[in-house]
């Protein structure tokens, strides 16, 4: 990626916004399954039909039919086909007694593989500051985890698994971005693909929401359609193992909007975690702005 096509604030900016969007969506998606009483599998139907129409008005003012056109059908399946074992092992961790603020810290080692994937993949020199800053990201989630300790389910697991999953995705469609396909293709694909892989998950307990359902499922949905938007555009703006690290913002998202829908209180050491992972991406932030200022030439890909 050239110093031109390399933006460090507004890649930040947009993985920050789409952070704070999905820590609304999980506790939104919360409240309907565990409060409201509608299998997850229904939810995640409902959400992203939703998505898709909210995204149509937006693809059709950047011209539809150009959105559709696609050299890589078999990749946009592959890319969709691991969102979606992603989600199915996230709501599964959420079935077992894995609390939200444990379950997104385990998340948290996604930044790793997609550090580790971007260097083999991608080809993407990862130097020792980007690699220093994943790394205390990755020691910051631990201090919340705590695995050490008597307490830790190996349920806890399941989320590493979607982890992993979703830094295959962000790869993927990194890749896909660098070879030409646009944000909104990239999308539009990740929702129409999604529809029917949620419809078979959810067909054995299919039903239709109830009336006090509809205002919470369409929040969820319009904030998905936002998320997935802000994420694409956050690949596209900057290198995937720098950008990476600001992932780590969704920890402290995800633990304030929990506690101010769910009342959930995590034990001290998640500050401390917080901290650590905040620290390392505030640090990376102000070194690759520096390197634009001073005309400084980016990380070159190979």
């Amino acid at each position: 990626m050239d110093q031109s096509s390399h933006s460090p604030l507004w890649g930040a900016f947009w993985m920050l916004l789409s952070g704070l969007a999905f820590a609304v969506i999980n506790s939104t998606n919360q409240w309907i399954a565990f409060v409201m009483g509608y299998q997850f599998s229904n939810v995640a139907l409902v959400q992203y039909s939703i998505a898709t129409l909210v995204l149509l008005p937006w693809m059709a003012r950047q011209g539809l039919l150009r959105s559709l056109k696609t050299r890589q059908p078999g990749v946009h399946v592959l890319r969709v086909a691991v969102a979606v074992a992603g989600i199915q092992f996230w709501l599964w961790a959420l079935a077992y007694p894995v609390p939200i603020w444990q379950a997104i810290a385990l998340l948290m080692t996604s930044p790793l593989f997609v550090t580790v994937g971007s260097a083999l993949f991608l080809k993407e020199r990862v130097d020792a500051p980007r690699g220093l800053a994943t790394l205390f990201g990755f020691a910051g989630a631990m201090l919340i985890l705590a695995p050490w300790s008597e307490d830790f389910h190996p349920s806890a697991l399941l989320p590493v698994v979607a982890a992993v999953c979703w830094a295959v995705y962000s790869l993927i469609t990194k890749s896909q971005l660098r070879q030409g396909e646009s944000p909104t293709t990239v999308v539009f694909y990740l929702f129409v693909l999604t529809l029917p892989f949620n419809l078979m998950v959810a067909a054995p307990v299919l039903a239709w929401p109830e009336a006090q359902m509809w205002p919470l499922l369409l929040l969820s949905g319009v904030l998905t359609g936002l998320a997935q938007l802000s994420l694409t555009k956050a690949y596209q703006s900057a290198e995937a193992s720098y950008i990476q690290p600001f992932d780590l913002a969704k920890l402290p998202f995800n633990v304030l909007v929990g506690f101010w829908v769910m009342g959930t209180v995590p034990p001290g050491q998640l500050w401390l975690g917080a901290a650590v992972m905040i620290g390392a991406s505030l640090y990376l932030t102000r070194r690759e702005e520096r390197k634009v200022r001073q005309g400084t030439p980016q990380l070159a890909t190979r």
